[in-house]
């Protein structure tokens, strides 16, 4: 078969970067950031509640924890099911001890499903960010526009009716997105994408709809990264944490 002529062609092939959503900025140019109260750190904890659903497709890809096994996987449905069932709950409770207030990254799947884990959240006075509608159905190049317009409008308006807020931030299941997805996203009011990992400090995106902010989620301190993908230990989980901190 033929190729077309064009099927080589990179058109934002050039110096600098191959899109226009942010200005090139790096480090050493930057002003010094001053944090409220002298802070020379911010900490951000996210707690992401989602819902694999026992019958995940793993179309296009199979996202970050998703099933392998056969239809049904009940070990691992199970094992995710635990975490919302329980685990959450002690993690919950050592951030109320040690007074640290959370986000929760939430499935509007899982939400309409335990609305008593949006009503902890929200007790907790915790920021729920949107995440998709469910582990199943990431975001990604290949999707109809209306398609993927469709799941974000729906994991934002369910979030916002089941927990009150007013829902500002988007993190998509696996973290993965379209070309499309910060304009969609920005169209239904979200201010700022939690998808974006490439820097230590928030910074402005350019979309259709105005500017939205990238507030990266550093992917490299993922628990399940660490612990299921690369197999550390816990002792190294904690001392790659410290060592983050530190450095920063």
């Amino acid at each position: 078969m033929d190729l077309p002529e064009d099927y080589l062609r990179y058109p934002r092939r050039r110096r600098g970067m191959d899109h226009d959503r942010y200005d090139w900025s790096i480090l050493p140019r930057r002003d010094p950031v001053a944090w409220p109260n002298g802070a020379r750190v911010a900490l951000w904890v996210v707690v992401a509640l989602e819902w694999f659903p026992l019958d995940m497709t793993g179309k296009p890809f199979l996202v970050p924890g998703g099933f392998t096994r056969p239809y049904p996987d009940y070990w691992n449905y199970t094992t995710r099911d635990y975490g919302n069932r329980v685990g959450v709950f002690r993690v919950m409770r050592v951030l109320d001890d040690l007074g640290i207030r959370g986000s929760a990254a939430i499935n509007s799947a899982l939400a309409e499903r335990h609305p008593s884990l949006v009503e902890e959240v929200v007790r907790r006075n915790w920021e729920v960010i949107a995440h998709g509608v469910d582990m199943g159905r990431p975001l990604h190049g290949g999707m109809d526009e209306a398609e993927e317009a469709a799941l974000v409008e729906e994991s934002v308006s369910t979030l916002r009716r089941l927990s009150g807020q007013p829902v500002a931030g988007w993190l998509s299941p696996g973290r993965s997105e379209s070309r499309a997805t910060p304009d969609i996203v920005a169209a239904r009011g979200i201010r700022y994408l939690c998808d974006w990992a490439n820097d230590d400090m928030p910074y402005p995106m350019a979309t259709a709809e105005g500017r939205l902010h990238a507030m990266p989620h550093g992917h490299e301190l993922d628990d399940h990264l660490i612990l299921v993908r690369d197999h550390h230990g816990e002792d190294s989980f904690e001392r790659q944490i410290v060592d983050s901190f530190d450095c920063l």
